[in-house]
């Protein structure tokens, strides 16, 4: 397991969650759009809609509840199963470029990709970047579970290495922990039993290398883009390649 500090090396799963909040909350309770959150629970529900059972299930109902989703529309959500028209949602993941070239996937949830395929080709073209043929930027990225914790210290970290994390991340006073996906589950819960704050657990896709752009206007461009991807209905995650450092940020 690697340990790593705030002034070493961080992934660009963290600085994309890390930009997205200091983008402030307005930004936040759009993405948290109750639409997306219950296709998630949706999909994840057609795996079984017993969340004990049902790891996925669970990260997308406590992703509801952080948002402040009413119990009613997540079992709305859930009960879609039962809906022949839900049979239609599936998952696609959509690949393309941005500005200076940075790397971007984007996570669907829908019932017509003749749909949302143009609708997330267009707003690739209209902010400068590109969509991408399938395979072509998804190598760039790995798969994995992800655990943000609300705390930090060495115990802590000897608490995530004994979990099963394969990686862990101090930044901004909490830990952020990595796993192998299929250990996303088990490490969760051995946090959770443990004591600690679970902020947050979802499965991502970490960059393998990171882009920092410290050119404002560039920047600006990039986060356009984002948020142009991010409005889409269809659209339930991003996972990019890039920072913008903090006074880049500040000055946009």
């Amino acid at each position: 397991m690697r340990i790593r500090k705030e002034a070493q090396i961080v992934s660009g799963h963290s600085k994309w969650s890390t930009i997205k909040r200091q983008k402030g909350a307005k930004d936040a309770v759009r993405g948290a759009a109750f639409t997306k959150l219950g296709n998630a629970i949706a999909i994840a529900a057609r795996s079984g809609t017993d969340p004990d059972t049902n790891f996925a299930l669970r990260l997308a109902i406590d992703k509801a509840r952080a948002a402040n989703m009413p119990s009613a529309n997540i079992q709305r959500s859930i009960d879609r199963t039962k809906d022949k028209a839900v049979t239609q949602l599936q998952e696609v993941t959509y690949e393309g470029y941005g500005p200076d070239g940075v790397a971007i996937l984007v996570e669907c949830a829908t019932d017509n990709i003749n749909r949302t395929y143009p609708d997330v080709k267009t707003v690739f073209t209209k902010h400068g970047g590109s969509i991408a043929e399938k395979g072509a930027v998804v190598f760039q990225f790995d798969r994995k579970g992800l655990i943000r914790v609300a705390t930090t210290g060495d115990e802590i970290l000897m608490q995530a290495l004994e979990a099963g994390a394969e990686d862990a991340q101090e930044e901004n006073g909490e830990l952020t922990v990595y796993t192998d996906p299929k250990e996303l589950a088990q490490v969760r819960d051995s946090l959770t039993r443990g004591g600690l704050e679970v902020i947050e657990a979802e499965l991502t896709y970490i960059a393998n290398n990171t882009v920092t752009i410290t050119d404002p206007t560039t920047a600006a461009k990039i986060l356009r883009l984002m948020d142009a991807l991010e409005a889409l209905d269809d659209v339930i995650a991003t996972h990019v390649n890039f920072d913008i450092p903090k006074d880049v940020m500040a000055a946009l």
